[in-house]
């Protein structure tokens, strides 16, 4: 059992906390956390309180070190469940220390999973809760509600995976920092593979290979708050890396840079501007899908060809640190950019009776894995978590 901030009583079991506003299951907001400085916890802690009219339960699963663990604690305090990620949590993806701990903790049966950027208002959580009456995992949009440069830069990458991501399971919608999820589904699978580095793609995924539904409503749009330049600037490659986990889309941007050499070479320029006005096209499609254009600017449109090639060229520098291991990430690399479909359909199929049960006759409701393994890191290494906001 993880530590509990002094004075806070355990949640108890979900069977005894089912209740929820407004007559619905009752609901808890799970906050993955981990900062290595000073963070603005004080804001932090106000967003997490206007959730209470909406919202049972708030846990944030805290991963920094002391003392602003402490400090955390004493800013959460009266707002929210304040602990530590299990000790026998150990992914990679320190993320998903956080997450496995908090639905393990959860004290009701539906799940808001958040990163420490999100912001939603009381409507996105009433409808993400409403929705979840419908499916297993619901996926909302993000957009950034401040719009710094980089801001608008990566809006491209948004409204042109609004039109199609270049994933068949997942084909339309962007992947976003916050996925709602019912806790018995959660519980079922068998988690998720903590060490792949696409970790919201590897959640959806496993959840579909697993028999659930996933919605991905258009329309339901959640603010997010922008990084830092520099932390933007240091994640291009990174998040490059994740478009391995969809062969179609890495090879696509792989083939944008020889394609756009080429065309410059034979002196067609022109085809290269039509592809240009053809991007921000898509982009606007995107853009206006589901009244989007509320929420989004026309300059991430417009800077949809700048993100395209600044992707592809992203794509071979990523390509190279494939070569030598995986993408750096904290002291180490990764190599793992989500499970295909294939292999976790594969893997169900073997480990999941037609009664519920895995293989070893154990059932796959009572927080152990398909394979029988508990809900615990696959590979042993030092806990690691970058955070949207680029506190590491």
């Amino acid at each position: 059992m993880a530590d509990v901030d002094p004075g806070q009583e355990p949640a108890p079991a979900p069977s005894e906390a089912i209740g929820g506003k407004q007559g619905r299951p009752g609901l808890s907001y799970v906050l993955p956390l981990r900062w290595t400085e000073p963070g603005p916890i004080e804001e932090l802690a106000a967003y997490l309180r206007s959730l209470a009219p909406v919202v049972d339960e708030v846990l944030v699963v805290d991963g920094s070190p002391s003392p602003l663990f402490g400090h955390h604690a004493a800013a959460l305090r009266g707002v929210a469940r304040h602990l530590a990620p299990h000790p026998d949590l150990d992914f990679r993806m320190g993320k998903v220390n956080g997450v496995v701990t908090g639905v393990r903790e959860a004290s009701h049966r539906w799940l808001v999973l958040a990163d420490d950027d999100v912001r939603y208002d009381a409507p996105a959580l009433r409808r993400t809760a409403a929705l979840l009456a419908e499916a297993d995992l619901v996926r909302p949009q993000n957009y950034f509600d401040q719009l710094p440069w980089h801001a608008r830069w990566d809006t491209a990458r948004s409204l042109l995976n609004r039109v199609f991501t270049g994933d068949p399971t997942f084909p339309v919608g962007d992947f976003p920092g916050t996925l709602a999820v019912r806790r018995e589904t959660f519980l079922a699978s068998g988690a998720y593979d903590g060490d792949a580095l696409f970790e919201n793609l590897e959640l959806m995924r496993t959840v579909r290979a697993a028999g659930g539904t996933v919605l991905t409503p258009l329309d339901l749009y959640v603010a997010r708050r922008p990084p830092s330049a520099a932390h933007f600037l240091s994640q291009r490659v990174r998040q490059a890396y994740d478009d391995f986990a969809i062969p179609a889309r890495i090879g696509a941007f792989l083939a944008v840079v020889p394609l756009a050499v080429d065309s410059l070479r034979r002196g067609q320029g022109r085809r290269l501007g039509a592809a240009g006005l053809f991007s921000i096209l898509l982009a606007e499609i995107g853009r206006r899908r589901a009244a989007g254009a509320e929420r989004f600017p026309l300059s991430g449109s417009l800077m949809a060809p700048a993100w395209i090639a600044e992707r592809s060229i992203c794509a071979w520098l990523a390509l190279g640190a494939k070569l030598r291991g995986g993408v750096r990430y904290g002291n180490g690399r990764l190599d793992h950019s989500a499970t295909s479909m294939r292999r976790l359909r594969r893997r169900y199929s073997e480990s999941k009776s037609s009664d519920g049960f895995s293989a070893n006759g154990r059932p796959l409701s009572d927080g152990f894995s398909a394979n029988g393994r508990p809900l615990s890191a696959r590979k042993p290494t030092a806990l690691c978590v970058p955070s949207q906001k680029g506190r590491i």
